[in-house]
């Protein structure tokens, strides 16, 4: 089931937020969390109060238990611009965008939360199938490595020639 929660009119750029959401975008609930409230900057802020209220939305509306989430998607997307004037020299003016943004976290409990531990077990479960593959398809690695010992021999042969 995902939950979803939306931060309206937020009063900070897009490009700002979105350097903190590609950090937590993947990461279980708890985590993400945590590296917010670590992080220095007026987005994580804003982040984590959407977070929590997507948590929060997943408790009380949907009767799922915050440990089992996984951040599926963290979307900050423009809002609108406000633009402002700024005296400049010689009595001209200048234009001052104040940009806006809309914070989007979509929370899930269907993704696999991948732990040290899984991705182990599943790097040692690659090597025993590769293992496998290299026993069942012997001739095609023999050939392989002969063909690699033909162009050695040809490019040392060129060598000599032109010696």
């Amino acid at each position: 089931m995902e939950v979803r929660s939306i931060y309206k009119y937020a009063r900070i750029s897009p490009f700002k937020v979105r350097e903190v959401t590609r950090e937590i975008q993947g990461l279980p609930v708890s985590a993400a969390l945590d590296l917010l409230s670590f992080t220095p900057k007026k987005s994580a802020f804003l982040i984590c109060k959407t977070l929590k209220s997507a948590v929060a939305n997943a408790e009380n509306n949907a009767n799922l238990k915050p440990d089992g989430l996984v951040v599926k998607e963290a979307i900050v997307g423009e809002g609108p611009t406000m633009k402002r004037m700024m005296p400049r020299a010689r009595g001209s003016g200048s234009r001052v965008l104040k940009r806006t943004s809309h914070i989007r976290i979509v929370l899930s409990d269907e993704i696999e939360v991948e732990t040290r531990e899984t991705r182990k077990k599943k790097r040692e479960q690659e090597k025993k199938e590769s293992r496998k593959h290299a026993i069942v398809g012997e001739p095609a690695e023999k050939s392989a490595t002969t063909a690699e010992k033909a162009s050695k021999t040809k490019r040392a042969a060129g060598k000599k020639a032109k010696n």
